[in-house]
């Protein structure tokens, strides 16, 4: 892309090329020296952990058992490699796609379904891993990160938070209201767009002309184009970002390049809308087989390795199989709890009204 404030030719940050050979980038590789061969281990495992419990949902949704799925097949390198640079005060506002940054946050997953299932408002308590759950109004997020990293720093606390978001979620008011505040009053957030190239069944090219990182310069803010299947570069760019805003310099705007390889959601056809030839341009830069093929250059892949990997994911598979099959339906009257953060006289008096009319042997 050509960068707006001078004519220099500028490209993603890239850290490993699609073929498992590291890039010559002192500056950002310099990001990542403290990630060894244990660590790089790491970042594989999570990277194939997190597409197995993908799958697992998703064949639970066209199995039945889930109403919905918001598959991120494709996408992993950009939450796993994101993730891994925070710190565990940070705090997350996701979008509904941020199963990979949940399970890096330690949500056990038992938990990463229920919402989807029906059955309870939320997956996990955000107060035990500082993230939210499933936010469905498309860009709304921004505005809540913005409100708690400017809120945390009049507090004192040396804390960034991060938005996820989608392209199509930078045309909505509320990420340019967000950047606008976060701009203005050097809100600790780093906002982080996962550019997956589909808003539903649109392109990127409706959302904007010019590559989205653009958006940055009109709000006078820092803005880093990365290559989002390449897990190093984005906890690379990341954690700048991060140690930015902790350290009072204010937002930083993330454009990661990636691709969603399935359909938006369990609900959605993709067939319709893009060709396979869309597709098979991003099957060959496969955020998963990069890491592997770097391992393998580099002496670290062996068969006792992968095995234990295929295994840990197998295993986490079918504990979140089970957990959803065996999640009880909620108790009916469990849906006044927690409409206000206090007691509330007109909510006890409905919960009492509905409670005898159960008792009454009628259906809730």
């Amino acid at each position: 892309m050509l960068s707006k404030q001078s004519d220099k030719q500028t490209y993603p940050v890239q850290l490993v090329q699609p073929d498992g050979r590291r890039v010559l980038d002192p500056e950002h590789a310099a990001l990542v020296a403290d990630i060894d061969g244990a660590r790089l281990r790491q970042l594989y495992e999570d990277l194939v952990v997190t597409r197995r419990i993908d799958v697992e949902a998703t064949a639970l949704q066209r199995q039945g058992q889930l109403g919905l799925w918001p598959p991120l097949y494709g996408q992993e390198a950009a939450q796993v490699g994101s993730a891994h640079a925070l710190h565990p005060d940070d705090y997350v506002f996701c979008s509904y796609r941020e199963t990979a940054v949940a399970y890096c946050r330690g949500v056990p997953p038992e938990q990463l379904t229920a919402l989807w299932r029906g059955v309870a408002h939320h997956c996990w308590d955000p107060n035990e891993v500082n993230m939210t759950n499933a936010n469905i109004v498309v860009g709304s997020q921004g505005l809540h990160a913005t409100g708690y990293a400017y809120a945390a720093h009049l507090d004192g606390a040396d804390i960034a938070t991060i938005a996820y978001f989608g392209d199509g979620a930078t045309s909505e008011g509320d990420i340019a209201e967000a950047l606008g505040f976060a701009a203005s009053w050097s809100a600790p957030v780093v906002f982080f767009c996962q550019n997956n190239q589909w808003a539903i069944s649109e392109p990127v090219a409706v959302q904007s002309t010019v590559p989205l990182v653009r958006r940055a310069d009109g709000y006078g803010i820092p803005g880093v184009q990365v290559d989002g299947n390449d897990v190093l570069a984005v906890l690379a760019v990341t954690r700048r970002a991060v140690e930015r805003a902790r350290t009072g310099g204010g937002p930083t705007f993330i454009e990661a390049l990636t691709y969603r390889m399935g359909p938006h959601t369990t609900a959605d056809d993709p067939t319709r809308y893009r060709t396979a030839a869309d597709t098979e341009y991003w099957e060959h830069r496969d955020p998963i087989e990069r890491i592997r093929l770097l391992l393998d250059r580099e002496g670290l892949l062996d068969p006792e390795f992968t095995q234990r990997v295929a295994d840990t994911a197998d295993d986490i598979a079918r504990r979140l199989r089970t957990a959803t099959v065996e999640m009880p339906d909620p108790d009916p009257a469990s849906m006044f709890d927690h409409v206000y953060a206090t007691d509330h006289p007109l909510m006890a008096e409905q919960a009492q009204q509905f409670s005898a009319h159960l008792a009454e042997g009628a259906q809730p």
